[in-house]
């Protein structure tokens, strides 16, 4: 279910669908940053993993991050980064939010 909320979201193997909840992410983070998305970012993530059918092989799942994957990885990685926790609008919990079927962490 995962792969398909991403894709329901907009995020599919043709690009960011225009009108959708992608398109906004995508609008929204680049005017944040200046003009574009950056990689490794919730958006440029969604996006490659829409465009593969990985995100539930990469951990994220309706049940949650599962352990020792790369959703996991991203996790630890991203909250070492941030002193201890993942950012609610963060890479983790954006790409988390929308694999259950949410809108993200800012919407």
């Amino acid at each position: 279910m995962s792969d398909q909320n991403v894709r329901n979201a907009g995020f599919t193997s043709s690009g960011i669908t225009g009108g959708s909840l992608a398109s906004s992410m995508m609008s929204r983070e680049a005017r944040a940053s200046g003009g574009g998305v950056h990689s490794g970012g919730p958006t440029a993530t969604l996006q490659e993993m829409g465009a593969r059918g990985s995100t539930h092989s990469s951990g994220f799942t309706s049940g949650g991050i599962s352990s020792g994957s790369r959703a996991s990885q991203m996790m630890s990685q991203e909250a070492r980064s941030h002193g201890g926790g993942t950012p609610r609008g963060g890479t983790t919990s954006t790409v988390q939010s929308i694999s259950m079927g949410g809108k993200g962490g800012r919407h």
